[in-house]
């Protein structure tokens, strides 16, 4: 068995850094849209509005956030409203087609750290 290092692109989406590690250049795919990523950690001034990602819409997928500390808002086109808070997961899953598609806000829910 071979143990490979893999290293992650780096970003960053409204104040938070974002480290990519799946998909990666050179390594094959697990599944057609198969993501991991590790956001934060991020500190936000007082007058900062922190984490504020728009509308966006997911299809043919399923996202899986795992809070390990810090608290996000998440908003749905369900109607879904939940905060995830440390330790806690937030599973959604979004189907095909107009009807399946779901799109979806996350938001600071405090200043502070997320």
């Amino acid at each position: 068995m071979t143990i490979r290092t893999l290293e992650p692109r780096s970003t960053e989406v409204g104040g938070v850094p974002i480290a990519r590690l799946l998909p990666n250049k050179g390594k094959q795919p697990i599944g057609a849209w198969c993501f991991l990523d590790h956001a934060g950690p991020a500190e936000f001034a007082q007058d900062d509005l922190g984490v504020q990602v728009g509308r966006h819409p997911h299809t043919n997928l399923q996202t899986f956030s795992w809070m390990i500390d810090g608290e996000i808002l998440h908003k749905d086109s369900l109607g879904s409203e939940q905060v995830i808070a440390k330790n806690q997961v937030n599973l959604m899953t979004a189907g095909t087609g107009l009807n399946q598609g779901i799109s979806h806000t996350e938001q600071s829910v405090f200043f502070g750290q997320c």
